[in-house]
């Protein structure tokens, strides 16, 4: 069984992912079509896609006469935070802090989105430590003055 933080996407399998999270179930010509400002795709090209996800365990696939029907095998908020969560894991957790700020002044965030940052933020402060412990294996990062833990 996959777990969302087995599956690994290209950019244009995040394309076809969105569509399939936005409508539920698709077939591959309606994904194109959705698509095809974006992506100038022939049919083939997106079935070809599709095919990768499905085999991938990223789409369920039925039958419904001569359509396949497609739908997602995994959320599209679970796959975010997975696909964060795992790159969180692939850094230093010293850097993790700074890669969030980036995050942040990168997005176009709403009030309601500030104030959910807020709140998350109060509640983490109790939790706050005064150093974040390096996580890397020695020769992995560029802590100073710091021995990095040997954790993985």
């Amino acid at each position: 069984m996959h777990t969302e933080a087995d599956f690994k996407i290209t950019d244009s399998e995040w394309e076809i992912m969105r569509v399939v999270w936005a409508q539920e179930t698709v077939t591959s010509k309606e994904v194109r079509e959705v698509l095809q400002q974006k992506r100038d795709w022939k049919p083939a090209t997106t079935k070809t896609f599709i095919g990768r996800l499905v085999t991938k365990g990223m789409l369920h696939t039925e039958i419904d006469g001569k359509k396949f029907i497609y739908s997602a095998t995994v959320s599209e908020r679970d796959f975010i935070k997975s696909t964060l969560y795992e790159t969180f894991e692939n850094i230093c957790n010293r850097d993790v802090g700074n890669t969030i700020v980036d995050l942040i002044s990168k997005a176009t965030l709403s009030f309601q989105d500030i104030e959910k940052l807020e709140k998350a933020l109060e509640l983490k402060k109790k939790e706050a430590v005064e150093e974040v412990p390096c996580s890397c294996v020695p020769g992995q990062c560029k802590c100073k003055g710091h021995t990095c833990s040997s954790r993985h």
